[in-house]
């Protein structure tokens, strides 16, 4: 139970690290851990529309997809360029004597694959998560999502993620907040 608890406290991190990639945003933050559970409830929602998935696994890769940053922190794609990780030691460092640490490794193995279903719709809940982040910026007033929404749109792969995507983009961030509003 030492080992897990450890994990757990290791994993909680995440709640402190910040998303790097803001910063040339000009606006907005975000923590590694908001930015996995929002991931996550993608997924989970994704899971419900299409029966053919396994949505265990799904909801699962979601939720430990960027577990490696505890370790490693959160690198843009600039920094990628000068800067080099190496996630799968740091996943295993992080699993070594944990009972299901296999579980975990396999799954991040999987996402970062990007071959099966599961990977390509947790990838693509990666990518909805920074454009419905995006869209809210873009809805009030920040003038950087302009240029970052058609690269990050561009990267889905699945129909189902291009369709969440295409809802969202034509939908107002507080357009949930304001239906139905009397006062």
């Amino acid at each position: 139970m030492k080992q897990i608890t450890n994990l757990l406290f290791e994993v909680r991190i995440l709640k402190d690290i910040v998303r790097s990639g803001y910063a040339f945003l000009g606006s907005g933050k975000e923590s590694i851990a908001e930015h996995s559970f929002m991931t996550a409830f993608i997924c989970f929602a994704m899971a419900r529309i299409d029966p053919d998935i396994n949505k265990e696994k799904l909801v699962s890769m979601a939720l430990v997809h960027d577990i490696a940053e505890a370790r490693t922190g959160d690198f843009n794609y600039v920094e990628k360029k000068y800067s080099i990780t190496d996630e799968p030691k740091a996943i295993s460092h992080l699993t070594q004597h944990i009972p299901f640490g296999d579980d975990i490794k396999n799954l991040v193995d999987e996402f970062n694959s990007g071959e099966t279903k599961e990977a390509k719709l947790a990838n693509d809940a990666d990518q909805i998560s920074f454009i419905l982040e995006l869209k809210k910026m873009k809805d009030i007033g920040a003038k950087g999502p302009e240029k970052w929404l058609p690269v990050v749109l561009d990267r889905l792969q699945t129909d189902l993620g291009k369709k969440m995507a295409q809802s969202i983009m034509e939908t107002g961030w507080d357009e949930w907040w304001m239906k139905d509003y009397s006062e």
